[in-house]
């Protein structure tokens, strides 16, 4: 029961949306340095093709293959299913697909007299709709995987604003990742006796890109707001996805962990 064995992930086979950037970015570098065989997946192909290269030296010092680029476009069905039919094709010959984490989001924000209609649709089609649309697409590749002491793992990267209400006009989003929430647990229930999991990472302020105005203008007062004085480093996330994949969560079905060093407990953000 070493913490070497507990959160050992190598040659576990990941899939991350929204890997090339961000938060998927920063949890593909934890597997990658870990030994996992890594799929980043997202529709900003020069980025991928970059987040790979990147990577690539950590996943020789690894012992472990190049993260491979997969470029998509999830905002489309036919997309999805080409990218499980592509990684069906790369996996025919190898055990399937241990984990899938469902990163990729979009967000808008405008206040309620001027909230477009257009934005509900592209931001619950990503950040909801297609996580199902993909979890389910997986599903032949993570049976295969599975065991049922060491089971397939689904990880969803929620949110804060999935769990309260933020004062920003972020009306579709928050209502997306409250929705992708209460998802996971119903996957975690219908999932479970078919040796998968199911859990959240409701993670609150990162640097990213779609935190960077947010940071920009108001970083200083979340940073002071939040119980432990910081906004969330790439080792915070890293390490949640790792625990969740590995032998340590086999038992974490249908949690929803708060990310966020307790801001949202205080926050008026």
């Amino acid at each position: 029961m070493d913490a070497n064995s507990l959160f050992n992930v190598k040659d576990k086979t990941v899939l991350i949306t929204g890997g090339a950037k961000g938060i998927g970015r920063m949890i593909a570098e934890g597997f990658v340095a870990n030994g996992a065989r890594v799929y980043i997946t997202g529709r900003d192909a020069k980025a991928l093709d970059q987040a790979a290269a990147d990577l690539a030296p950590l996943a020789r010092t690894a012992g472990t293959a190049a993260p491979v680029a997969l470029p998509a476009d999830l905002q489309r069905l036919d997309a999805c299913e080409a990218l499980a039919a592509r990684l069906a094709e790369l996996e025919a010959h190898r055990g399937g697909l241990h984990v899938l984490v469902n990163n990729a989001g979009a967000t808008w924000g405008a206040d309620i007299d001027s909230y477009p209609d257009s934005a509900w649709s592209k931001v619950l089609t990503l950040n909801l709709q297609r996580v199902f649309t993909l979890t389910q697409l997986c599903l032949p590749l993570l049976e295969k995987a599975a065991t049922p002491r060491d089971p397939a793992r689904v990880v969803h990267v929620g949110s804060i604003d999935g769990i309260r209400v933020p004062s920003l006009g972020s009306y579709a989003y928050s209502a997306s990742k409250a929705g992708l929430h209460h998802l996971s647990r119903h996957l975690a229930r219908d999932l479970g006796p078919r040796h998968i999991t199911s859990n959240v990472l409701a993670c609150g302020p990162f640097e990213t890109k779609m935190m960077k105005a947010t940071l920009e203008s108001m970083g200083d007062y979340i940073r002071g707001e939040n119980p432990v004085g910081r906004i969330g480093e790439p080792a915070d996330v890293a390490g949640a996805a790792l625990f969740l994949a590995s032998k340590a969560g086999a038992f974490c079905n249908g949690a929803t962990i708060r990310l966020d060093g307790g801001l949202s407990l205080v926050s008026k953000l």
